[in-house]
């Protein structure tokens, strides 16, 4: 098992540009828009703060598309995202 306060390199991709205020939500990641989808790279010094940054993109109605370390390993546990209608 994981310890939970290993600091870890995590890659976010949300659907859509996120404009400056929504990359505010997350500081310390580095955006890079990839086609129509963000990119936001990071470390993260725990789990609590990966919970954060999940929970701030479901708070802003963000479209999670994928989440992983940055060594490709998926990030395992249940991860609730919102999708927008098409």
């Amino acid at each position: 098992m994981n310890n939970p306060t290993t600091c870890a390199c995590y890659e976010i991709r949300l659907h859509g540009h996120l404009s400056q205020t929504f990359l505010g939500a997350f500081p310390g990641l580095r955006a890079e828009i990839q086609g129509a989808e963000t990119l936001l790279t990071g470390t993260l010094p725990d789990r609590a703060a990966l919970h954060g940054a999940l929970a701030e993109i479901e708070a802003l109605g963000l479209e999670l598309i994928e989440l992983r370390r940055c060594d490709g390993t998926p990030v395992s546990g249940r991860v609730r995202g919102r999708r927008r209608q098409a």
